[in-house]
């Protein structure tokens, strides 16, 4: 939106040139999303605290948890304002990418804000029942993997590389479609398992977020994605606009939901951040780096996983609680200490997302 009229002005002064380098409208995105966030957040948390759109604590967790209750939830939906309207102003909005991934925030966006509606304002615990809610989150996911399936305009861009390794490529042809689907959905419900404490979810997925918008940026530049090896995607630069905006609106947020948190995330966040996290991996063709530099949300997804499987297996629980950031909660570490520490384990694994860039 804004680049367009940019685009226009320069005919009156070169001046306005300036704002078609993707390093400048990236750095204003942060800004802009931060900003927004800062300014908007009270009112937010001033409306949903006047309706009483509280969060309804499990009485079987923790009981630091306790004092939680009624603390205003849905407030991805302050992530969602601030990030989608700063990748409107500041992207190119005739590139295809930027649509694909806004697209598939907003549909899985949209499934957690019913979820969070049905239990917090119509008090069913159930929520948006499981089976529909993963049948919406597959129509998002599934198409999306279609749509970028046909924009691929070389095998690069179909294929699997492996992290570290030069030529190990796998070239999935159709099965593209499947694979992708898979690390959108799976994406997309990993971020959402984190998300259980205070800050837990926002900051790993900044972090991970900033990594995947330099990835784009060199995936987008075809001198730097020849010099490190990486898949050439034209036109995936753009997105560095809108990991610059999710960066800016997540630091944002946790100005609120630090401990002890002002606001929850809910599913209407968390759901859409994790999707978008995935399409952007996908369309840069670093899943793989995506689920290393993404560690802690697989981790805690492989606690559930094999929560549920020993639990029916064996009828024994391998943690106290899962998922597993409340089982060392249980064993005694105060919430801040594993919030932070699950942070520090994350920038260790961005760094190590990143190197393999480099290390081929």
């Amino acid at each position: 939106m804004l680049l367009s009229l940019a685009d226009y002005l320069s005919q009156y002064s070169n001046a306005f040139n300036v704002f078609q380098y993707l390093t400048l409208r990236a750095a204003l995105a942060v800004l802009t999303s931060l900003a927004i966030s800062l300014l908007v957040g009270p009112y937010v948390i001033k409306r949903l605290n006047y309706h009483q759109i509280g969060q309804t604590v499990r009485l079987d967790g923790p009981e630091s948890h306790l004092s939680k209750s009624g603390t205003p939830t849905m407030g991805g939906a302050l992530i969602l304002i601030s990030l989608l309207l700063t990748t409107l102003l500041w992207s190119d909005l005739s590139n295809v990418y930027v649509w694909v991934v806004f697209s598939v925030t907003l549909v899985f966006g949209a499934v957690g804000w019913v979820d969070d509606y049905r239990k917090v304002i119509e008090k069913n615990p159930r929520g948006l029942p499981a089976r529909w809610k993963y049948f919406w989150q597959s129509v998002g996911g599934l198409g999306a993997a279609i749509v970028l399936y046909m924009l691929a305009a070389e095998p690069a861009h179909t294929q699997l590389f492996l992290p570290f390794v030069k030529t190990a490529v796998w070239d999935m042809g159709p099965l593209f479609i499947l694979f992708s689907y898979l690390v959108i959905v799976g994406s997309s419900n990993a971020v959402n398992l984190t998300d259980g404490l205070d800050g837990l979810a926002i900051m790993p997925t900044v972090l991970v977020g900033a990594a995947l918008g330099l990835i784009a940026y060199l995936s987008g530049n075809i001198n730097f994605s020849q010099y490190l090896l990486i898949p050439s995607v034209p036109g995936a630069g753009e997105l560095v606009i809108f990991c610059g905006a999710m960066a800016g609106s997540g630091l944002g947020f946790l100005w609120f939901n630090t401990y002890p948190a002002q606001i929850f995330m809910g599913d209407v966040g968390a759901l859409a951040l994790g999707a978008a996290l995935g399409t952007v991996a996908i369309i840069t063709r670093h899943e793989l780096v995506y689920l290393i530099m993404g560690g802690i949300f697989v981790l805690e997804t492989a606690s559930v996983i094999l929560q549920v499987a020993s639990f029916k297996l064996t009828g024994r629980r391998i943690f106290r609680m899962a998922p597993i950031h409340h089982h060392f909660e249980l064993k005694g570490w105060p919430e801040p200490r594993v919030i932070v520490r699950f942070w520090i384990i994350t920038v260790m694994l961005v760094l190590v997302g990143l190197s393999t860039l480099k290390l081929r």
